[in-house]
This record gives structure tokens, C-alpha cells and sequence, in this order.
């Protein structure tokens, strides 16, 4: 996996995704995309704390 970004096929890749979103959009993609994992984390996170919270009242 590590050879693939290594490679020329990592510009071919990054100009293929360029081209198909826009220089406009990616940014805006970004974004939601950082802001669904931080959303998916904090989830994650209160269903750690609330199954350690059951599990203390067993």
C-alpha cells in the first residue's frame, strides 16, 4: 500500500480526483467529512460511557 503513494500514481490520482470534483468542492467535502468522524467519534464515545455505565450497576 505504502508504494502507491510513493509512485507517480499518486499524482495521476490526486489530479484524476481533481478533475472530477472541482478545486471548488473539495474543500466543502472535506469539511463534512472531518465533521461526520468527529460526530462518528463523540457517538463512539458515549457508548463507551454509557455500556461501562450499565455494566457498573450489574
Amino acid at each position: 500500500m505504502r508504494a502507491l503513494f510513493d509512485s507517480p500514481a499518486a499524482i495521476i490520482l490526486l489530479l484524476l480526483v481533481i478533475v472530477l470534483f472541482g478545486a471548488r468542492r473539495l474543500p466543502d467535502a472535506a469539511k463534512s467529512v472531518g465533521k461526520s468522524i468527529k460526530i462518528f467519534k463523540s457517538e463512539m464515545e458515549s457508548d463507551k460511557d454509557d455500556s461501562s455505565n450499565t455494566s457498573d450497576k450489574n
